[in-house]
């Protein structure tokens, strides 16, 4: 496409972490074609460490990190320019040869243990003792249309701030000395777009849920047709950390939190989405060359979409598992998560790798539900959706797996009868030095 249209440069933006690698895959492919195009890379999964480190040294012409779109008009003139080009480009490959340089000398404080003594090391949870709540309303359920005014009114406010990279919590931000004025002003433009998105239904945001019989089988996730739960129906993957917690502490996998075969237990796996209906309107701002309101509608359907999945969790706690039915906590309460439970998500640190996105829209037959689609590299669409599981143990607790070595990951890529390759580029975020 680049050569089809004569373009001046080349930007690639990164949303989720399968991105990364692609980045590196497009640097590749444009040396291997002979291209002398700027290349510049920005997006939420990068950085100029990962620019510097992995993508640069796969292109011979000029890689820049481009930290924020607004940035990105002055980046391309300098590369355009046929005066500024040459000293710009000479400045950044010296600034990318010395984190190269500083990132090889670094010493390593992480130590890592083999896998076998992880899995040595995990949670020993006594669900004799504390054993798995009983869902209330076991199976599958949708909500075709969610009240936009409930989600509004549990938006986490403090992440849109940071959005516009605007540091500070809400709402001590809008008071804040340094940059107080600018959020005010932005979030009252917030405020009257999202009256308008609910008085005129710009959006319609919907829901799939479902909690189903399953154990765990090592640190897999066993998903059953029923309570007999002679049938596997889905196996969902987890991995484990392997740093050398070198004490008492274990190494921690999600499978840990999810009864072996003899104690009877279920998991949750859930899909909302507030996206449908932005598109089309972002494009009727962009039509307008109005990118501000654009930007902003995104920007909110994204916080109602997160306020959907925190509102969806208290529902599953208090009515559809129920095992917190007395639950009475206040919006602060559970931006805060003090209730028992917990909804990881694939892509995030407890459950790194996107692909398992895959087994949930398979539970639950999220497209056909609630029209929520996944691209080649499991990105939802519409972007402003959250997808996740939900587990209920009270000893279930958010983590990250950090830095796998190379005996999980092709014990990982075994299980998942994948090619040790293709687990490589699904968890290469993750991967230690080497691996």
């Amino acid at each position: 496409e680049a050569r089809a249209h004569d373009v001046h440069a080349v930007g690639l933006s990164g949303l989720i972490t399968p991105s990364l690698d692609e980045m590196v895959h497009v640097a590749s492919e444009m040396t291997r074609r002979g291209m002398n195009l700027p290349l510049l890379i920005g997006g939420a999964t990068t950085s100029k460490v990962h620019t510097a480190v992995k993508i640069a040294p796969a292109y011979a012409n000029p890689v820049v990190y481009v930290v924020d779109a607004s940035r990105a008009v002055g980046v391309a003139q300098k590369l355009l320019s046929d005066t500024h080009r040459e000293g710009y480009a000479a400045e950044i490959a010296e600034e990318y040869e010395q984190i190269r340089v500083r990132r090889a000398a670094r010493p390593s404080n992480a130590r890592h243990v083999p896998y076998a003594d992880a899995v040595a090391n995990r949670l020993q949870v006594d669900f004799a003792t504390e054993p798995p709540p009983r869902p209330a309303h076991p199976g599958l359920f949708t909500e075709a249309r969610m009240d936009l005014a409930s989600l509004a009114a549990v938006i986490d406010w403090t992440p849109f701030f940071q959005t516009w990279e605007l540091a500070g919590g809400y709402p001590r931000i809008l008071q804040d000395p340094v940059v107080g004025a600018q959020a005010r002003e932005l979030y009252d433009d917030a405020r009257r777009m999202l009256d308008r998105i609910i008085a005129e239904e710009w959006l319609t945001a919907q829901a799939v849920w479902g909690i189903f019989p399953a154990q765990s089988v090592g640190d897999d996730i066993e998903v059953y047709t029923g309570e007999g739960r002679d049938r596997v129906a889905h196996v969902l993957y987890t991995l484990r950390q392997q740093n050398d917690k070198r004490g008492t502490s274990p190494n921690f996998a999600l499978a840990d939190f999810v009864a072996p075969r003899g104690t009877p237990d279920w998991i949750g796996a859930f899909c909302v989405t507030a996206g449908h209906g932005v598109a089309e309107r972002a494009r009727a701002f962009e039509a307008q060359h109005d990118d501000y309101n654009a930007i902003l509608l995104k920007s909110l359907a994204d916080r109602l979409a997160e306020a959907y999945a925190e509102h969806l969790h208290r529902t599953v706690r208090t009515d559809t598992w129920g095992y917190a039915a007395q639950e009475a906590l206040s919006v602060e309460d559970l931006i805060a998560e003090r209730y028992q439970g917990i909804r990881p998500a694939p892509g995030y640190p407890a459950c790194p790798d996107h692909t398992e996105k895959r087994t949930i829209w398979a539970m639950l037959d999220v497209e056909r539900a609630i029209g929520v689609s996944l691209t080649e590299s499991c990105a939802m669409l519409p972007a402003a959706s959250v997808s996740g599981l939900h587990l209920a143990h009270p000893q279930s607790r958010y983590f990250g797996v950090g830095k796998l070595m190379a005996d999980q990951v092709d014990a990982y890529a075994a299980r998942k009868k994948w090619q040790p390759g293709e687990a490589r580029r699904a968890l290469a975020p993750n991967l230690a030095e080497g691996v």
